[in-house]
C-alpha cells in the first residue's frame, strides 16, 4: 500500500468525541481530524455524548450504548463497538485505547482488521479498582501483549514498563500540547480571580492524583495566593469530603467542581501563578501538557512520568513538599515566569499535535501493509521481577 493511498481507519474504546472526558478523548480528537485532513477516512466508536451528529470534524460517528456500571461499562461498549466494526466491508487498521479492551483484539485481527492497542498508564496501581479489577488490569496486560500488532505508549516510562515487564517493544507515541496564547480574563474575573493571582489544581479527586496532599499542604503554607481546585469524584464521595474539610477550614481555599467550559478552563490554566499537579500513574497526563502550553510554572507530583514531562520546575512527594513549593514560588515571582516561559517551549518542540498524527499514520499505513509485533510478542510473559517506579 503506497504513502498516497486512503485509509479507514477505526477509533475504539473510549467516550469518543467530542472530547469532554480525558486524555484519549482528547488524542482521539486531535488525531482523527488531522487525520480527516489527509484524506482518510475516520470511524470513532462513542458513548454517552448527548450530540447526534454523524459527523464531527470530518470524523464519521458511531454513536452505541453502554451498561452504566463502572465495572462493565468500557467494556460492553467496547464488545458492541467491536461487532459493529466486524460487520464493515473494510477497515485498515484500528487503534484500541485501554489495556482493558485487549479481549476484542483478536476478534478484529481475525476479521484481518490490523489492530494496535494503546495500553495507557499503570491502570492497576489506581486505587478505584479493588482486588479483581486490579488482577484484572495486569492479566488484560498481558494479553494484549499477546495479542496486539502493535502497542503504544505515551511516554517514556510506559515504554521502559512494557520492556522490563514483557521484553517488547512499543511504539512510543507521545500527547500533544494545546498551545494557549492568550486568554480572555472576563471570565476568572467573573469567578472573583486576578491573572497571576491564584495557584491552580486541575484533577479527578482520586487517591492516585493526590488533591488531598496538595490542599493539606497549601493549607499549612503562608500562601498569599488562593487555591483553586477544578475537578470532583467520580467514583469516591468519602475521598471528596476529606478535601472538602480541609477547604472549609481555610477561606484561601476555593473548590469550583468539575469546569466543562474550555473557555474558561483555558483562561483558568493561563491566568495561574503556578499549576499544582499530582498525578502519579498515569503516562503523558494532558492537564500537565496543558498547563505547559499555557506557559503556566508547574509544581509536580515526584515521579519520573512528570519529571520527563515537565522537564523542570518544582517537585513534591509530601504536603510539606507541597508546603515548601509554594513558599519558593511566591517569593521568587521572576523564577516562576522563567519556569512558565520555559515549560511553554518544551510544549512546543516536544508535544506538537500534528507529529503525533504523523506518527499514528505511519503505523496505520505499516499495519495496513501487514506490519506486526504479534509474531514475536505472541508468547511473552511477566517478568517475575516486580515493577518498582
Amino acid at each position: 500500500m503506497n504513502d498516497g493511498t486512503a485509509l479507514v481507519i477505526a477509533m475504539i474504546g473510549t467516550r469518543g468525541v467530542p472530547a469532554a472526558y480525558g486524555g484519549f478523548e482528547t488524542a482521539i480528537e486531535e488525531i482523527g481530524r488531522r487525520l480527516v485532513g489527509r484524506g482518510h477516512r475516520v470511524l470513532v466508536y462513542t458513548r454517552g455524548s448527548e450530540r447526534r451528529e454523524r459527523e464531527y470534524l470530518g470524523m464519521e460517528i458511531v454513536r452505541l450504548p453502554a451498561v452504566p456500571v463502572k465495572q462493565v461499562e468500557t467494556l460492553s461498549h467496547t464488545g458492541l463497538s467491536t461487532v459493529h466494526a466486524l460487520t464493515r466491508r473494510r477497515i485498515d487498521a484500528a487503534f484500541v485505547f485501554n489495556a482493558a479492551n485487549s479481549p476484542f483484539v483478536p476478534l478484529l485481527r481475525a476479521r484481518r482488521i490490523p489492530t494496535a492497542l494503546h495500553m495507557d498508564g499503570l491502570e492497576w496501581r489506581r486505587s478505584k479498582w479493588g482486588p479483581r479489577g486490579r488482577a484484572y488490569y495486569r492479566w488484560a496486560e498481558q494479553f494484549g501483549v499477546r495479542r496486539a500488532d502493535a502497542l503504544i505508549a505515551d511516554a517514556p516510562g510506559i515504554a521502559d514498563y512494557y520492556r522490563h515487564q514483557f521484553d517488547v517493544a512499543t511504539e512510543m507515541i507521545r500527547y500533544g500540547a494545546p498551545l494557549i496564547d492568550s486568554a480572555p480574563t472576563e471570565g476568572i474575573r467573573g469567578i472573583g480571580l486576578e491573572p497571576g493571582g491564584y495557584h491552580l489544581v486541575v484533577a479527578r479527586f482520586e487517591p492516585e492524583n493526590h488533591v488531598r496532599e496538595i490542599v493539606a499542604g497549601y493549607a499549612e503554607s503562608r500562601a498569599r495566593r488562593p487555591l483553586v481546585v477544578v475537578g470532583s469524584a467520580p467514583y469516591s464521595a468519602e475521598y471528596t469530603h476529606r478535601i472538602q474539610d480541609l477547604a472549609d477550614g481555610d477561606p484561601r481555599i476555593r473548590l469550583l467542581g468539575s469546569v466543562y467550559d474550555q473557555q474558561l478552563l483555558d483562561a483558568l490554566y493561563a491566568h495561574a501563578f503556578t499549576y499544582l499537579h499530582g498525578h502519579s500513574v498515569g503516562g503523558t497526563n494532558p492537564s500537565l501538557l496543558r498547563a505547559m502550553g499555557a506557559a503556566t510554572a508547574v509544581v509536580a507530583f515526584d515521579v519520573g512520568f512528570n519529571r520527563e514531562t515537565a522537564g523542570g520546575g518544582w517537585f513534591f512527594s509530601d504536603p510539606g513538599g507541597v508546603t515548601r513549593a509554594l513558599h519558593d514560588a511566591e517569593a521568587d515571582p521572576e523564577a516562576v515566569a522563567a519556569a512558565g516561559r520555559a515549560a511553554r517551549e518544551r510544549a512546543a518542540a516536544a508535544f506538537d499535535w500534528d507529529d503525533v498524527a504523523t506518527r499514528y499514520e505511519e503505523l496505520a499505513r505499516r499495519l495496513a501493509a501487514g506490519g506486526s509485533v504479534h509474531r514475536s510478542a505472541r508468547r511473552a510473559r511477566r517478568s517475575s521481577e516486580e515493577w518498582a517506579r
